[in-house]
């Protein structure tokens, strides 16, 4: 039932707590015997990425002690990552939480890990857990201090079911997510297979199955060996870069601002809404259906998206390039600016101290491989752009469903709503 929530200090639901053991980079080994789980492996919604951990060499017969368990809870405690909190499920190594974490093994009779992780990932979790951190230059949490939280407790039987209703929807979110990893992935790999590798030449010149749209041979020319009749081209003779300016005259009642710390790797964490005239100076950066657009500043980081459909106000920071493809495909120009050495390469060329970064004319320096024969490219296209948009519909649901776990979450949280309310909904 909803209603007034009990709560309790943290210290009352935890069996056991402990600050992560300290290890160094030196002790990293690719067969190792232990991951070591850092702070930047959680991410703000408290999925760890496990594929990121270091693996080290360690005594583990010291270190026994400090072994995850499956469900503890493990909180960030210093620096830019203060506050990140995850549950800890399972790896096929043995893991430690690094020095820079606290871990808390929970009572698990009346306390339930992804119930209370959930309290504190939320807004009003994140605040308490700030609220107590101590230091002015390197803010840091301790166990008492933490111990001393006040914390929701329904009785479990709820709290579970409260975890298991924003569990689906993360799941979800998640499923999401790798799906998008894997139909991106086949883009940049037809794109590398094609217009990088030739594979199909290749294949002709092996006598395999010839691709009819492709040339039987190679060609020796001032860049390279391109497939007869291939050329290397400019991105900018392909794009026009940073073209639609947002002017005092725009007739537009509110902006939806995309800023660059907000974008990573084609995914956007939020979109902020502004009434027009309040919007920061940099938003500046309108944009069309079929624009790959990449930050200049720190081009290495991977802070890229692709607008498709983008509503009439949506615009992005100056600090990002807008490329508006007008003479090759938009999955072409996105397909060949995102492959992971484009990355490289721009972080190389970046320069500056703090915020190293690219002047669009770099980016537009780049040349990519193109086909004689337009058939090549729209065959492309037909093959890309909906794997392109699928990804894109994902993450529109994607933040549909973050949006309502971010609703639900603190009503669900406080006994306002309650879990059979929302079986009565379905």
């Amino acid at each position: 039932m909803a209603g007034e929530r009990q709560y309790v200090e943290f210290r009352a639901i935890c069996a056991h707590s402990a600050f992560g053991p300290r290890f160094s980079s030196d002790e990293y080994a690719v067969d190792g015997n232990v991951a070591c789980l850092r702070t930047m492996d959680i991410d703000s919604n408290g999925r760890i990425n496990f594929p990121a951990m270091p693996i080290a060499k360690l005594d583990l017969t010291r270190l026994k002690n400090h072994i995850l368990q499956r469900d503890d809870i493990v909180i960030t405690r210093t620096g830019a990552y203060l506050g990140k909190v995850a549950v800890f499920t399972e790896f096929r190594l043995p893991v430690l939480a690094g020095a820079f974490s606290i871990y808390f093994r929970l009572k698990r009779d009346i306390a339930d890990p992804v119930f209370v992780r959930y309290f504190f990932n939320s807004a009003d979790g994140q605040r308490a857990i700030h609220s107590i951190a101590t230091g002015s230059a390197q803010p840091n949490l301790n166990i008492p201090n933490l111990h001393s939280l006040e914390v929701p407790l329904p009785p479990l039987a709820e709290q579970k079911a409260i975890a298991a209703v924003l569990g689906a929807l993360d799941d979800k979110i998640e499923l999401n997510r790798r799906m998008n990893s894997t139909l991106e992935a086949m883009a940049r790999a037809l794109f590398q297979s094609w217009f990088v590798d030739f594979d199909p030449v290749r294949a002709k010149l092996d006598g395999r199955p010839p691709a009819a749209l492709f040339p039987e041979h190679f060609e020796h020319g001032e860049d390279g060996m391109l497939p007869v009749g291939w050329r290397h081209a400019a991105i900018e003779e392909l794009c026009d870069i940073n073209a639609w300016t947002l002017g005092k005259n725009d007739d537009l009642e509110t902006l939806e601002y995309v800023e660059i710390s907000e974008v990573s790797r084609g995914n956007i964490a939020n979109i902020a809404t502004y009434p027009r005239g309040e919007e920061p100076s940099r938003a500046r950066r309108r944009l069309h259906h079929g624009d790959t657009v990449l930050s200049t500043v720190r081009p290495d980081r991977g802070s890229y998206f692709l607008a498709l459909n983008p509503p009439e106000n949506r615009v992005a920071s100056t600090g990002f390039a807008v490329l508006t493809p007008t003479k090759a495909p938009w999955s072409f120009i996105h397909a060949a600016l995102t492959q992971p050495d484009v990355s490289d390469h721009l972080g190389q060329m970046a320069d500056g101290g703090a915020y190293p970064a690219v002047r669009p004319e770099v980016i537009g320096a780049m040349q990519v491989a193109l086909p004689n024969e337009p058939k090549v490219l729209e065959a492309f296209h037909c093959i890309c752009a909906p794997l392109f948009e699928q990804a894109e519909a994902n993450r529109t649901q994607s933040r549909t469903l973050a949006t309502l776990r971010d609703t639900l979450l603190p009503k669900l949280l406080s006994g306002e709503l309650s879990v059979t309310s929302l079986e009565l909904l379905k």
